[in-house]
């Protein structure tokens, strides 16, 4: 042993009383023990300990050195419960997304994250975007930028939006020909969280290179996409929805194309966000690396 274990050795024995529960408190063999007091006392030229079958005492030159010797020990176990916790925040990732295709998309992930990484993983749902940084989360997944100099993006993915609607709802209320004709449906849609409530719904559609855009008659505008997917499911209107989350109902008939022509002009932009003084995270980067992995076959291609 070194100096500074001997000495720790040396603290355990003082404090315990006992070279069979020191050598148990550090988690070494009773020989080590009396190895490193016998090895000090060397070192020193003089005894530290008198020994009986019964009981351990302090010689006078150990009672001198106990205090020393504590006060390391105590320095030791701090620096050793530091390091310890600084090793389970290394394995902690916190994960924000938000309430609409983040929530969505990570979700169904995470079982398989967990599978493969031996992460503590903490999931929040964000009801409105931060503007910057924040302790509260390490990787923020949403749709749409962040934009501070102090965050870095990572592009997850840009899925193209569609107009598709239920066989039953265009039976009933026509299927529209043209872009203009959806002014006389009900369009489901999401919105930005930070767009203003009170803007005029429009819309831009494409076709090859011809653009046109067109002023809804919004019947549900949310932020929730999974909600858009069940109304229009249910019939009551036309859903902007991307691609990915009508794939099911399109191959299974349950589901139109409307226009399928035109795509809508905007597509989605998938980020994950993290901090750059967080740029050299193991952690992060692994997480990222996942969902670089397993989010693009979930969303496809258009």
């Amino acid at each position: 042993m070194w100096l500074a274990s001997e000495m720790a050795a040396f603290a355990q024995v003082c404090d315990l009383q006992s070279f069979t529960a020191a050598a148990r408190a550090l988690g070494v063999p009773k020989v080590a023990v009396s190895r490193a007091i016998v090895s000090l006392e060397r070192r020193l030229g003089t005894r530290l300990l008198t020994r009986t079958t019964r009981r351990v005492a302090l010689t006078p030159a150990g009672a001198l050195l106990r205090p020393h010797c504590q006060r390391l020990l105590s320095e030791v176990e701090a620096v050793r419960a530091r390091i310890a916790s600084a090793a389970a925040a290394d394995r902690r990732l916190r994960i924000a997304v938000d309430g609409g295709y983040g929530r969505l998309l990570v979700t169904p992930l995470v079982p398989r994250f967990l599978e493969r990484y031996d992460f503590e993983l903490q999931v929040a749902l964000l009801d409105t975007l931060p503007d910057g940084p924040s302790e509260l989360w390490d990787v923020l997944v949403c749709n749409g930028e962040v934009r501070h100099p102090e965050l870095i993006q990572t592009a997850l993915g840009s899925p193209s939006l569609l107009l598709c609607a239920t066989p039953a709802y265009l039976a009933s209320h026509g299927r529209p020909r043209q872009p203009g004709d959806l002014d006389a449906h009900s369009v489901l849609r999401t919105v930005d969280q930070r767009c203003a409530a009170d803007m005029p719904a429009m819309l831009r559609l494409r076709r090859g290179s011809e653009q046109q855009q067109v002023r809804l008659r919004p019947a549900l505008r949310v932020s929730d996409p999974s909600l858009v997917h069940s109304s229009m499911a249910a019939g009551l209107g036309i859903g902007v929805l991307p691609e990915f989350l009508c794939r099911q109902g399109l191959a299974m008939g349950k589901l139109e194309r409307v226009l399928p022509e035109w795509w809508v002009a905007e597509a989605l932009q998938l980020q994950a966000v993290h901090a750059q003084r967080h740029a050299d995270s193991s952690t992060i980067r692994q997480f990222l690396e996942f969902l670089l992995a397993n989010m693009a076959p979930a969303l496809g291609h258009a």
